[in-house]
């Protein structure tokens, strides 16, 4: 439940071009607000969330990964064949054979020594990625992981506009398909090695906790469907059951890291919305303003949304590197997983 030798040794990040804000999503549902008189400004009344970005419909998961993936081989000076691992940790896979790992393998340039493979837990699946590869380092099987995760959230958006238009819902059956309309696109990659050198100026995992409920692993489900991808949530439920599983996850955390609810200087949540994070930060009595979070502009990436955030926050601060920080991890099934950082 702890590591003493592993380090995030490089972060890199994408983020698509197209910005479309909360008020456009909604000028595309004219039909659904006119019949049903809603007004136009409660998605960003009710989620905090101003705007998101999405690459076209068609780019793929591997391609999104692949672009943060290289970015990080380039700005971290690493030698493509000295890449041990590599992991595929998003929700978005390009199908379902081959693993979309190797399609990113490729488009990074990486080695023939380089074993590849996809790990998929909803939004929870790079922190599970950085946990089986830090752990795999830390017990010598291999030198240096690369982890990455790309998402495009707009097929899934695309689809739940044109469903909400079309079909004869009313105001309560169109609740389970309005967070879709927070989910957001990027992609994100981390290096991380083995620590031969105490090097003192990197992030370093430390301990790490985990809660999981499958009791509720009905409360958000998506799958593709004739026409695209689909998703339905009770909202409201898996708000109640996610703070649940992560107050669970946050005792063990605490006396597993040694940590009281002040210690971390930084704190990053999975990014869902205002309402998520303010439970949540109520719910685990930790400073607030010891959050750092990206929901406002980049809406809900998926497997991204949590490393992304905490990519940007050392970029725009770079103390955060050196400083005691809490990544809180938490996904759709349902299940929390907390990883301590400079410990």
């Amino acid at each position: 439940m702890s590591f003493s030798r592993v380090v995030i040794e490089k972060m890199a990040y994408a983020l698509p071009p197209q910005v479309v804000t909360s008020e456009q999503l909604e000028q595309n549902l004219e039909p659904l607000y006119e019949r049903l008189n809603l007004q136009v400004g409660r998605l960003e009344l009710m989620t905090g969330i101003k705007e998101r970005r999405f690459w076209e419909s068609n780019h793929k998961a591997s391609q999104a990964s692949a672009e943060a993936g290289v970015k990080l081989l380039e700005e971290g000076n690493i030698d493509p064949r000295d890449v041990d691992l590599l992991i595929h940790s998003a929700v978005c896979r390009d199908r379902l054979e081959p693993a979309t790992a190797s399609y990113v393998h490729k488009l990074m340039g990486l080695g023939h020594n380089t074993q590849i493979l996809d790990i998929s837990n909803a939004c929870l699946g790079f922190l599970n990625a950085l946990i089986l590869a830090g752990s795999m380092i830390e017990q010598g099987t291999i030198n240096r992981a690369i982890i990455v995760a790309g998402e495009n959230g707009k097929p899934l958006v695309d689809e739940t506009i044109k469903l909400l238009n079309e079909a004869n819902l009313d105001r309560k059956s169109i609740k389970p398909f309005f967070a879709n309309l927070t989910i957001g696109a990027g992609a994100v990659a981390w290096s991380i090695c083995r620590d031969e050198n105490q090097m003192k100026t990197l992030p370093r995992l430390s301990q790490f906790a985990n809660s999981t409920d499958t009791s509720h692993n009905q409360l958000c489900e998506g799958d593709q469907s004739m026409n695209g991808m689909l998703m339905q949530t009770d909202s409201e439920e898996l708000l109640h059951a996610g703070v649940t599983v992560a107050s669970n996850a946050w005792e063990k955390f605490l006396k597993t890291s040694r940590w009281n609810s002040q210690t971390p200087e930084l704190v990053v949540t999975h990014q869902v919305g205002r309402a998520h994070q303010q439970a949540i930060e109520k719910a685990l009595s930790y400073n607030p303003k010891k959050s750092f979070t990206t929901y406002e502009l980049l809406g809900n990436c998926g497997s991204v949304s949590l490393p992304i955030t905490f990519t940007l926050a050392c970029e725009k601060n770079p103390a955060f590197l050196q400083v005691k920080s809490a990544l809180l991890g938490i996904g759709s099934g349902l299940s929390s997983l907390m990883l301590a950082l400079n410990n």
